[in-house]
């Protein structure tokens, strides 16, 4: 570590002022791939999940894709956007995590007493989580493709399915972090994230269609954003559905995604005037 010597005199920078939102953005977010960088066992082992579903699950349930619900496509490809969109969920519930290591060494503190915008700390951390995201979901294409399971959407419909992964990301890691800085305690978001995630997977159609699904289930997986967005991954992969489905389901994914983002910056700020 170099040292370093104060001068005599004050050093007067008139103008200079603080950083623009989009360099201390920039700032955050390079901090938090440092730490992704140390860690990087964490997004790794992440992926043991997926692996198992799609290779293990997938394999398993392998006769049913013969049912005309599945529409002759083989269950691992109905599977596949399925356990996409679950493995961003279930990172997106983690994200919080990083926010109550801050809160107990005294870095949150540092950070909301430095001349930084607070939905620059929300959004640099975000597109960190974004990022490993994009990648984590990319390998599990990729491990469908290995699989069995194809693509005829293409490169187009890959990146819509990426795209309604991301959303869904957004969402969920937005909402992780409103949860951590409400809460501000490691066990409390650990348990209301397995509230929500188990129950969100299982309330939509992840793993069967909505005609195999009880009245009820289905009438519940039909407002479940995670449905939204395997419906927009399956649609992108298969490269067939109905655009205005498509583009009705995106539109409500960004809207949540919004919703979620401007509550856990509003946690934030509340954190700030609690402390």
């Amino acid at each position: 570590m170099s040292t370093v010597i104060a001068p005599s005199t004050p050093v007067r920078t008139p103008a200079s002022g603080p950083a623009g939102w989009f360099t201390q953005t920039g700032q955050v977010f390079r901090r938090w791939i440092v730490v992704t960088v140390r860690q990087a066992w964490g997004p790794v082992m992440s992926l043991l999940q997926p692996i198992i579903w799609i290779l293990l699950f997938g394999q398993v349930f392998a006769s049913i894709g013969a049912l005309p619900a599945f529409g002759g496509e083989g269950y691992l490809a109905y599977l596949v956007p399925g356990v996409l969109m679950m493995t961003v969920l279930y990172s997106g519930a983690w994200a919080g995590t990083g926010y109550i290591d801050d809160m107990g060494s005294g870095v949150m503190d540092q950070l909301l007493t430095a001349p930084i915008s607070r939905s620059a700390i929300v959004t640099g951390q975000l597109l960190q989580q974004l990022l490993v995201n994009l990648v984590q979901s990319a390998i599990v294409l990729g491990i469908g493709f290995l699989g069995g399971a194809r693509y005829p959407g293409g490169f187009g419909g890959i990146l819509l399915a990426l795209l309604a992964a991301t959303l869904l990301a957004s969402a969920f890691c937005s909402m992780s972090t409103a949860v951590a800085l409400r809460t501000r305690n490691q066990v409390a978001l650990i348990g209301l994230s397995q509230i929500v995630v188990l129950p969100a997977t299982f309330l939509s159609t992840t793993m069967m269609p909505a005609s195999l699904l009880p009245d009820w289930i289905a009438g519940i997986a039909t407002w479940n954003p995670l449905t939204w967005a395997v419906e927009v991954g399956r649609a992108g992969l298969a490269g067939a559905g109905d655009a205005m489905l498509v583009w009705g389901r995106l539109g409500l994914l960004a809207a949540f995604a919004s919703l979620a983002f401007a509550w856990a910056v509003a946690s934030l700020r509340s954190y700030r005037r609690s402390i």
